[in-house]
């Protein structure tokens, strides 16, 4: 079953996003990861089959793996145990669902990068630093940093993200949870590099979200380490200063950039080619990081 959208008789919408679904559970909340997919801002009008389930078993693998690090959002997987649900709305949801705490969310995406891409490639060329983070010369597009560094963004409901310096970061959110989120998402990203690494793949940058739970309590929410996240690279094809082997969807991207869409809705209908291709990338990630053959 490919899921574009959802809708629940028995539970309110909590929120929608680019390519999730939010419902209120009352103490908890489900979210649920559709098949929608995003370029360049905008939600395309086809589904990637699979993806969702595929997102939600990642980022619960991850979840497990780096509990020892901060404790996380996750309640269960098993939207049997929700009250209320017709049968047709378990099918839905099975697979691409979890439930999770309720949490205030940090008004900052907690970014690490251990390598030179991106967004942080082009702010280099430009400064020789990312998010106010000077580097030294010599740096080539995809190169591996010294050290991971922390390159905090605004968060955009609509629109771009906006990368910060951590300065900033500290004024938002208070120099106490600045410095534990800082810390926090560096040491995600080395234990989720080190295990990557040891699969075959480079963890360029991934990016994590915080959340407050009533207690004071900070943990990790959202998504965790997934292609949609994450930019993950094949280690045997690395060669810096050329475009890398990744797992995200750079096929959809480098697609659309061959057509004349302006990059504002409605966009192209996407051809079966980019749709399969994408779909076999995210199959391919979740294989390679979880040493799990998919089978749906």
């Amino acid at each position: 079953m490919t899921v574009h959208s959802t809708s629940l008789t028995s539970y309110p919408l909590f929120r929608r996003g680019k390519v999730r679904d939010v419902y209120d559970l009352g103490d908890s909340l489900l979210m649920v990861a559709t098949d929608r997919i995003s370029a360049f801002d905008v939600v395309m009008s086809e589904a990637i089959p699979d993806k969702g389930k595929l997102l939600t078993a990642i980022s619960a693998f991850w979840f497990e793996k780096l509990a020892h690090v901060v404790a996380n959002h996750l309640i269960s997987l098993d939207v049997t145990s929700i009250p209320n649900l017709t049968d047709a709305e378990y099918d839905m949801l099975n697979g691409r669902s979890m439930i999770v705490r309720k949490t205030a969310p940090l008004p900052v995406e907690c970014v690490a990068r251990g390598y030179l891409a991106g967004s942080g490639w082009k702010e280099y060329v430009a400064s020789q630093s990312v998010c106010g983070i000077p580097l030294r010369s010599g740096y080539v597009d995809s190169s591996r940093l010294d050290e991971p560094i922390f390159t905090p963004a605004t968060k955009a409901e609509e629109g771009h993200d906006e990368n910060i310096s951590f300065e900033r970061a500290t004024e938002i959110l208070g120099t106490p949870t600045a410095e534990f989120v800082r810390s926090t998402t560096v040491a995600l990203y080395g234990a989720a590099a080190d295990f990557a690494a040891a699969k075959g793949l480079i963890l360029a940058d991934t990016k994590f979200e915080f959340g407050t739970l009533a207690s004071g309590e900070i943990i990790l929410i959202d998504e965790a380490l997934t292609p949609d996240s994450s930019r993950y690279w094949l280690a045997s094809e690395y060669a810096p200063g050329t475009s890398q082997y990744n797992f995200d969807k750079q096929i959809l991207r480098d697609w659309l950039e061959t057509t004349d869409w302006n990059k504002q809705s409605p966009p192209p209908p996407l051809p079966d080619t980019v749709i399969n291709g994408t779909r076999e990338k995210y199959i391919e990630a979740y294989e390679r990081i979880t040493g799990r053959l998919w089978s749906n």
